[in-house]
């Protein structure tokens, strides 16, 4: 995302309770692009007609709603933000532990699981700095 989009978010998120402290930019883009990979590599896999295809459905629909609430700042708070954060990475490892069941004979399920896996990771560390700050 360019400078002034993240530039004009930061100072929305400055105006949010428990959020006055300026966010890291950078951590939030990595999580934001993260989900965006996982909700395609998702939407891919579900097409496989594998056992992992519903996992993977519910998957990507997390990840875009994920993505779309980190980029509407205005009207979130800390705890909720951090509840969605819970329920991205809950649902990337579930969908991760169904797609390496088939990992070994599908190409597309190892992308899948890996990232859900880089996605889980950036919630995480989005999660971490948003505790650091409070």
């Amino acid at each position: 995302m360019d400078q002034m989009m993240m530039g004009a978010m930061s100072k929305d998120m400055m105006s949010m309770p428990g959020m006055e402290k300026t966010m890291d930019m950078s951590v939030m883009q990595a999580c934001m692009d993260a989900c965006s990979a996982c909700e395609q590599a998702c939407t891919v896999c579900s097409t496989q007609m594998m056992s992992c295809a519903p996992a993977c459905m519910n998957c990507a629909d997390m990840c875009n709603t994920m993505m779309r609430a980190m980029m509407r700042m205005q009207g979130m708070n800390q705890a909720t933000m951090m509840s969605m954060l819970d329920a991205c990475i809950a649902m990337c490892q579930l969908c991760m532990d169904e797609c390496m069941e088939h990992a070994d004979h599908s190409e597309v399920c190892k992308m899948c699981a890996q990232a859900c896996k880089a996605c889980m990771d950036a919630c995480m560390a989005m999660k971490d700095m948003m505790m650091a700050m409070s």
